[in-house]
């Protein structure tokens, strides 16, 4: 596992990487990536900070688990990797901003083009053991990204934070909602959307409207 970080990020979790319980996590996750089939690959495991840049932050999108199926996760939450097909609940995130911008759907799910305009795509564990969904929570990962939440709350202004879902919600608790927009809803996934908790948020055209309302560059999602 490198532990290395892009260099913007590197104040915000220079303290964390020397933590004990960091360097628990990273035995831990080196010692699973040599005995088992384990996602993203070891390269990826960072991705979300190396295509968003903490200066150039404007949006924070907060998933669970990377995907743990063949050749999908490419360590940005929601996204896949080119030629994968298109998980559901990235279908139904697609169709939402479909119907609140008029966006057609694209034909890929590979999300480094929002992370590049400064959505950070983190998920609360940042790796994961093949076809077993969760089997890294709980090892570290959770305490490492409730810092970086916390941090961006803290040494940022203006940030959107799209909770989605009971397990995202759970991170309101640590944004300062005087300074940053939190827009809630259902998880995009099968299950909740089509029990109506997704559709119809209009997440997609509110954080525009409020990032241009700063007087900032809006998301071409």
């Amino acid at each position: 596992m490198d532990v290395s970080i892009a260099e913007s990020w590197k104040p915000i979790v220079a303290k964390e990487f020397e933590a004990t319980y960091f360097n628990d996590l990273v035995s831990f996750v080196k010692t699973e990536y040599s005995q088992f089939t384990c996602y993203p690959k070891s390269s990826a495991i960072f991705a979300a900070f190396d295509y968003c840049s903490f200066d150039d932050l404007k949006v924070v999108i907060i998933g669970q688990d990377p995907y743990h199926g063949v050749g999908q996760a490419n360590g940005l939450c929601f996204s896949v990797s080119d030629n994968i097909a298109i998980p559901p609940s990235l279908q139904n995130i697609f169709k939402e901003i479909e119907t609140d911008l008029g966006k057609r759907v694209p034909e890929n799910g590979n999300l480094e083009r929002w992370a590049k305009q400064g959505v950070l795509l983190l998920n609360a564990t940042l790796t994961v053991r093949a076809h077993e969904a969760g089997s890294h929570q709980k090892k570290g990962w959770e305490t490492f990204t409730d810092t970086i939440i916390s941090q961006i709350s803290n040494n940022k202004k203006n940030v959107v934070f799209l909770l989605w879902g009971g397990f995202a919600k759970k991170k309101a608790k640590r944004i300062d909602d005087k300074k940053h927009t939190i827009l809630t809803s259902g998880h995009p996934s099968p299950l909740s959307a089509n029990r109506g908790y997704w559709f119809g948020n209009k997440h997609f055209s509110k954080t525009n409207d409020f990032l241009k309302s700063k007087g900032l560059q809006a998301i071409n999602w």
